[in-house]
C-alpha cells in the first residue's frame, strides 16, 4: 500500500516538487524502423512517471509540457506550448483531528476553504462525514453536490473508498465556479477511527486551510501539415495532468498520442494532424477549454481521437465510445490488427466521459478510447504495478493506424 507522507503532501499541494532528470541512458528517443518499440513505451511512461505529481500549474506540470514538447518534435512534428491562466489551488494545510490523531488529505479543488485556524465541531452534527466510492470518484464527487449546498452544516469529510487501499482523490469539475462547504477528501484506512468518533461525540479540530493563486500551465500542441490543406484536421488529443504520478492513468493515451504523431509523420498525410496534450484535465478539463475557445468551428470540422483516461491500465476495462458507426467500424478494424481487445462499448448518442464530452457536446465527430483501473486517482498509480505495457503496446499501434487512416481519407 502507498501512503502519501506529510511531508510529501505539503510538496505536493504546494506544487514544490522538483522536477527529477532521467537517469542516464532513459531519455526517450524514436523507436527504431522494425522494432523497440516496446523498449521505447516503457521508457516513455517511467519517464513521465518519474517526474511526479502533475498536478495543473505546478513546477512539475509545467516541466513535464517542456519535455513533452521535445517528445513530440523529435517524433516529427512542429509543437508549440500554449500558456493559459488559472488560479492554482496551494494547500497550507488540510486535516481533522483529535485526541492526537490526525487525518490529513486533500480538498475538494471546486468547494470552499476554512481559515488557517479552522474550527472545532463534531462528526455528524456540523461536520458530516460521509464517503466516496469508485463511482463517486469517477464522476468527480458528483454524489455530494447536494450535500456540498447544506446550510446546515458546516464542513464535509469524506473518506475516499476506490478501488485500492488509500487516498483516491475526485476531480474539480466546478474549478472555475467554486460552491458550497469544504470537503476534505482523507484515505480509506482512517474510516475506523473517523466512525469510532463520530460514534462517541468526540470533538475534531477541521482544517482546511488554502489559497487560490494565479497561476499558469501549458498545453502542447503538435502539427503535422497534410498534403491538401482544403481538408478538414483530424485531431488526437490526450490530457497530459491529474493526480498524483499518473503512471496508468496518463501513460498509455500519451503513449498513445505519440505514436499517432509518429505514425502520421512517417506517412505523409493528405489531411493536417492536430495533437493536443492538455492540462487542467483535474480542473474540469480546463486546458481543453481554454484551446477550443481559440479554435471557432473546430469541433464541427475536424475529426478528432480522444485518448482517455488507463490505456493499458493493469487490470483495467478500456470501453470505446464513438459518434458514428463508420468511424467506430474504423477503431475497431484497427484495434483488430493491432491484436487489442475493447469489449466494452458506450451506447450511441450517450454523452461519453473524459474529454470526448466536449466535443460530444459540441456536435463534433469522434472516437474515444477510455477505461478503468484499481490504481484511479490513488497515490499508488505507479510504474509498473499500475501499468500493463503489453496492452499499451498493442493500443498505441492500433491508434497510430487509426490516425493514419483518418488523416489520409
Amino acid at each position: 500500500m502507498t501512503h502519501l507522507t506529510r511531508a510529501e503532501f505539503l510538496r505536493l499541494t504546494l506544487g514544490a516538487f522538483a522536477f527529477p532528470r532521467p537517469p542516464e541512458g532513459r531519455h526517450y528517443v524514436q523507436p527504431a524502423a522494425g522494432g523497440g518499440r516496446g523498449e521505447q513505451v516503457a521508457r516513455l511512461i517511467q519517464e513521465y512517471e518519474a517526474q511526479g505529481f502533475h498536478r495543473t500549474a505546478t513546477e512539475v506540470d509545467n516541466q513535464s509540457a517542456r519535455w513533452l514538447a521535445d517528445v513530440a518534435t523529435r517524433a516529427g512534428a512542429d509543437v508549440q506550448l500554449e500558456a493559459f491562466s488559472l488560479k492554482r489551488v496551494d494547500v497550507g494545510s488540510a486535516f481533522v483531528e483529535a485526541d492526537g490523531h490526525r487525518a490529513e488529505g486533500v480538498p475538494f479543488f471546486d468547494g470552499s476553504f476554512t481559515t488557517p485556524e479552522g474550527f472545532l465541531g463534531r462528526l455528524n452534527t456540523n461536520i458530516v462525514l460521509t464517503s466516496i466510492d469508485t463511482a463517486g470518484i469517477s464522476t468527480e464527487g458528483q454524489s455530494l453536490a447536494t450535500l456540498r449546498r447544506s446550510t446546515i452544516h458546516r464542513a464535509i469529510v469524506a473518506v475516499t473508498n476506490g478501488a485500492h487501499p488509500g487516498l483516491s482523490v475526485s476531480n474539480a469539475i466546478a474549478f472555475t465556479s467554486p460552491y458550497g462547504l469544504p470537503v476534505l477528501q482523507v484515505p480509506s484506512e482512517e474510516q475506523r477511527w473517523l466512525t469510532e468518533g463520530a460514534a462517541a461525540g468526540r470533538e475534531m479540530r477541521f482544517v482546511l486551510d488554502a489559497r487560490r493563486t494565479p497561476a499558469q500551465a501549458f498545453n502542447v500542441v503538435a502539427s503535422i501539415r497534410g498534403s491538401n490543406r482544403a481538408l478538414d484536421p483530424v485531431v488526437v488529443m490526450t490530457p497530459r495532468s491529474g493526480w498524483w504520478h499518473c503512471a496508468s492513468e496518463r501513460g498509455g493515451g500519451l503513449a498513445c498520442w505519440v505514436e499517432a504523431i509518429r505514425a502520421v509523420a512517417a506517412a505523409g498525410p493528405k489531411r493536417s494532424l492536430i495533437a493536443i496534450a492538455t492540462s487542467g484535465h483535474e480542473l474540469g478539463h480546463l486546458g481543453l477549454d481554454e484551446y477550443l475557445a481559440k479554435q471557432a468551428g473546430l469541433i464541427k470540422r475536424a475529426t478528432w481521437i480522444h485518448l482517455g483516461a488507463n490505456i493499458g491500465a493493469a487490470r483495467g476495462v478500456p470501453r470505446l465510445q464513438a459518434s458514428d458507426d463508420e468511424i467506430e467500424k474504423m477503431a475497431d478494424a484497427a484495434l483488430s490488427r493491432a491484436g487489442a481487445e475493447v469489449r466494452q462499448r458506450v451506447p450511441r448518442g450517450t454523452r461519453p466521459g473524459g474529454e470526448a464530452r466536449n466535443i460530444h457536446d459540441g456536435g463534433g465527430r469522434y472516437v474515444s478510447l477510455l477505461g478503468n483501473g484499481p490504481y484511479f486517482h490513488n497515490v499508488a498509480d505507479r510504474w509498473p504495478v499500475a501499468v500493463d505495457a503489453a496492452a499499451v503496446i498493442r493500443f498505441s499501434e492500433a491508434f497510430g493506424n487509426l490516425a493514419v487512416s483518418l488523416a489520409n481519407m
